[in-house]
């Protein structure tokens, strides 16, 4: 009986010494789970999307001609690709568009869409000026003065910081806006008009001032209004922010270091403005002492969209019946994260 009951013991012992055989439903998770491990592998190792920037063609995009060519965004990661081209509202288009990622412009430009749509924000402010829009004259037009503008045509390019510059001068001086005769230009067409008296000023930004001056002889800026503090902005879709969020954080720092080259290091950044922009010393020693190049994100610059709608809406430029919420158009945690104190906006 011992016997048969070994025997039974042996016969019914699962065997043990071979691989273990799976049932049909266990066979395909174990699968699954091999296949999701790979997956996960492949995307840890796979090179994140270059990040593409439409970059204006100023002295304000200086962060990030530094950051490109002293190897910042390399050290942080990051495969980075510049778009140039002439003037913010270009770049922002650019980045609605999506032949790029992030845009460089003016809080103004930021204005002037919040109009249309709300699928954009503004993760950081780089650099703010309150001299870098300038009216420039001809010496035959008569006019030295801001009042005196009544009456004449004067180009700028609408919806842009440059417009709001000129219509902060008039409204200060006294003169209504809408005496004078407004011509939309883009800007590389503005020295030409001015030399061929097709307008008797101009109002645009840098580095187009400086152009005029050098090219026509006589030519005059009037005195700047002061009532204007401009900030230039790294500008993108808010499913993008939500996508990249890390890789913000990565290129945040490396404009922060980009900052610090810049004060510490004038010389050398002066070097590479020049390279970039394709100007002498003459203009970098010209423009130099009107910027203010600190990453931030304060409530003044939201006080500035509020100042710059309300103006929009009266002076008809836009149509809207209700004021927006700028906090709205704000991207605050890559910032947060890049540099903890430079966030000072009241949500």
């Amino acid at each position: 009986m011992a016997a048969d009951r070994d025997m039974t013991t042996v016969q019914t012992s699962p065997v043990r010494s071979g691989p273990r055989r799976l049932h049909g439903g266990e066979s395909v998770r174990c699968l699954a789970r091999v296949f999701l491990l790979m997956l996960s592998q492949l995307a840890f190792a796979a090179p994140a999307e270059p990040i593409r920037i439409a970059v204006s063609q100023t002295p304000l995009s200086l962060p990030i001609y530094v950051a490109d060519s002293q190897g910042y965004f390399a050290a942080e990661g990051l495969t980075v690709r510049l778009n140039e081209v002439i003037g913010g509202p270009r770049a922002f288009q650019q980045m609605l568009d999506g032949t790029s990622d992030l845009a460089t412009a003016s809080e103004a430009v930021v204005m002037f869409n919040s109009f249309r749509r709300s699928d954009y924000a503004v993760v950081a402010t780089f650099v703010t000026s309150d001299d870098d829009s300038k009216v420039v004259t001809r010496a035959d037009s008569g006019i030295t003065r801001p009042d005196q503008l009544a009456g004449k045509t004067v180009a700028t390019v609408s919806a842009s910081s440059s417009h709001y510059y000129l219509d902060s001068m008039l409204l200060l001086n006294g003169v209504d806006p809408k005496s004078v005769k407004l011509r939309n230009l883009q800007p590389e067409a503005m020295v030409e008009a001015l030399t061929k008296s097709e307008v008797d000023a101009i109002a645009i930004w840098e580095p187009f001032p400086y152009k005029a001056l050098a090219s026509l002889p006589g030519a005059k800026v009037l005195a700047k209004s002061g009532a204007y503090v401009m900030s230039f902005n790294l500008i993108a879709r808010k499913q993008w922010c939500g996508v990249r969020g890390e890789d913000l954080v990565r290129l945040l720092r490396a404009l922060d270091r980009a900052e610090s080259f810049i004060n510490t290091e004038p010389s050398r950044a002066q070097a590479i403005l020049r390279d970039r922009l394709q100007l002498d010393q003459g203009f970098v020693d010209w423009i130099w002492p009107r910027y203010k190049y600190r990453l931030a994100l304060e409530q003044s610059l939201v006080r500035t969209l509020e100042a710059e709608a309300r103006w929009a809406r009266r002076e008809g430029h836009v149509k809207a019946e209700q004021a927006l919420n700028y906090i709205n158009f704000l991207y605050l945690p890559p910032l947060r994260s890049a540099r903890p104190g430079a966030v000072t906006i009241v949500e």
